[in-house]
């Protein structure tokens, strides 16, 4: 049996300047090693207004939850915009059984969410 090989964990960031937007697209699994990776991320944006997509994140631990968690702390301190685009059901169910998923503005596609985003200035 071969055995899987999994892509690291990565974030890659877009910027928007006219909307004043980052998008971090987050890539692989978020767990106790990578975690760190996102919040680097999101405290490193300067934009008033962060979308994260999780679109191809295929799971997350207890310490993602964690992650989360400090990014919208951050983004509610600094007056941010903060939302998360693409998850996956297995991402939405932990979120909900961690209890933390009303802290989330989320959508189903980056246009949906820089359409909600550009709203509030």
């Amino acid at each position: 049996m071969r055995a899987m090989t999994s892509e690291p964990f990565r974030v890659t960031a877009e910027s928007k300047a006219a909307m004043d937007l980052r998008i971090l697209k987050a890539k692989g699994a978020i767990t106790y090693a990578s975690s760190p990776v996102l919040v680097d991320a999101v405290m490193g944006a300067s934009e008033r207004r962060l979308i994260i997509d999780m679109t191809e994140v295929t799971s997350v631990d207890s310490m993602a939850v964690g992650a989360l968690v400090r990014a919208y702390v951050h983004c509610q301190k600094s007056g941010k915009g903060l939302a998360l685009v693409g998850l996956t059901l297995r991402v939405q169910n932990v979120l909900k059984l961690t209890c933390i998923d009303p802290l989330f503005d989320t959508y189903a596609s980056l246009a949906e969410a820089e359409e909600e985003l550009a709203k509030y200035s």
